[in-house]
């Protein structure tokens, strides 16, 4: 078995999931995620400040990174073993007491302790989705778990808008400040409204990371769902991670133009409860084919702007990136509710085994995508976008089978 049942008295009945707990957990959730992001918009002010050369600077996104892989792999498997509320007050606690370490630090070194610190404890969101989850009726789980990415996206989105508009105003360090305040507000109303949550295992902790290879071999739909939603990061990162270089030697536009393509995350956003909706009304297995198979189609209208004229390529880009973000982000939710039905008291632990797929397909995207701009040119990353969405694709039309 991967999970042992806790004892009856341990259980919480939870309260009906009202509309203002739905819009606390998208407001933390996003909240959490945006403490990944602030740092990247002011690292040229930063650095100066502290005098820190570039290499160093560059390392306080690079370990916010790391320490959030590491929390989805480490800690993000507790919600499973002790009351989600006490650790997503726990976590709160700890993301502002890193956020407003990060604004006194004094030097680099301090900085980059702080950084990883925010990146451990910024895994809140993937303790904040498994409790949506839990509260929300089957019947509109997917409505709920996609309003809460909503705000988890929304939270990614405007993090670097508001990072760099504060900084510029009123320097870096408020930037953490007013960022620590934040996640103070969303404890507070996290420990009023919040209830307690169920521990469905006494796993001990080495026997519960042990667990999420157990449910990777026990559940083929957690496979596909990883799989996919993997293949489908690598395409979404490798666009990303090349996109500034490519305007630059296209266009000649720099990394401002750059940023505002980030704009089309709203379109991501937007996705997120449509996603929702569409999964709870029809099933979650169409939206995954649908959502793949738009992020395919889009990839392959990026293969066409060599052909149009020279003042219709940028438009054509941007028309594809909105297709694509849009298609990814539903394609994701309609994986978490699959996901989340899978093994209702091992949410945490599928949670972290799908996160994981995601986040190694992030990171093979950036390594490929730069790989192939060096080989091949701006062709060659639409090339391999084109071939992981269509693996994607394809890895949702297989038909599934029984665990």
């Amino acid at each position: 078995m991967t999970s042992t049942p806790c004892s009856p008295a341990l259980a919480h009945s939870a309260p009906a999931l009202s509309r203002g707990l739905v819009l606390l957990l998208a407001t933390g959730a996003g909240l959490s995620v945006a403490t990944l992001y602030y740092s990247q918009p002011m690292l040229g002010v930063l650095g100066a400040d502290i005098q820190a050369g570039e290499r160093a600077v560059g390392m306080v996104p690079m370990l916010t990174q790391l320490g959030y892989a590491l929390g989805i792999l480490l800690l993000a498997p507790l919600g499973d073993r002790y009351d989600r509320r006490r650790i997503i007050l726990a976590k709160a606690g700890m993301l502002m007491l890193a956020l407003l370490l990060s604004s006194i630090a004094p030097g680099v070194g301090a900085l980059l302790v702080a950084s990883l610190a925010i990146g451990l404890a910024a895994t809140m969101a993937q303790d904040i989705v498994p409790a949506a989850a839990t509260m929300a009726p089957e019947n509109e789980r997917g409505t709920v778990v996609g309003t809460v990415m909503t705000g988890l996206l929304l939270g990614i989105l405007l993090s670097r808008v508001m990072s760099g508009l504060i900084a510029e105003q009123f320097g870096w360090r408020a930037v953490y400040g007013v960022a620590a305040i934040s996640i103070a507000l969303f404890a507070i109303g996290a420990w009023r409204g919040l209830p307690r949550f169920a521990a469905t295992t006494s796993l001990g902790y080495g026997a519960l990371l042990g667990s999420m290879l157990k449910l990777w071999s026990r559940y083929p739909a957690l496979r596909r769902a990883a799989l996919a939603q993997g293949l489908l990061s690598v395409a979404f990162s490798a666009f990303w991670s090349t996109l500034a270089v490519m305007l630059h030697a296209r266009f000649g536009l720099g990394s401002a133009a750059a940023g505002a393509f980030g704009l089309a995350g709203a379109a991501g956003a937007l996705a997120a409860p449509l996603a929702g909706r569409l999964a709870d009304r029809r099933g979650p297995e169409g939206v995954t084919r649908l959502g793949a198979a738009l992020t395919l189609g889009s990839f392959a209208l990026l293969g066409l702007v060599e052909a149009l004229p020279f003042e219709a390529q940028l438009g054509l880009i941007v028309v594809a990136a909105i297709g694509f973000d849009f298609a990814i982000q539903a394609t994701l939710v309609a994986h978490q509710t699959i996901v989340y039905g899978i093994d209702p008291p091992a949410r945490s632990r599928l949670n972290a085994v799908l996160f994981t797929g995601v986040f190694v397909g992030m990171a093979s995207g950036a390594g490929l995508g730069s790989m192939a701009l060096a080989q091949w040119g701006w062709s060659g990353v639409v090339a391999l976008a084109i071939v992981a969405s269509c693996g994607a694709l394809l890895v949702r039309l297989l038909p599934a089978s029984r665990p």
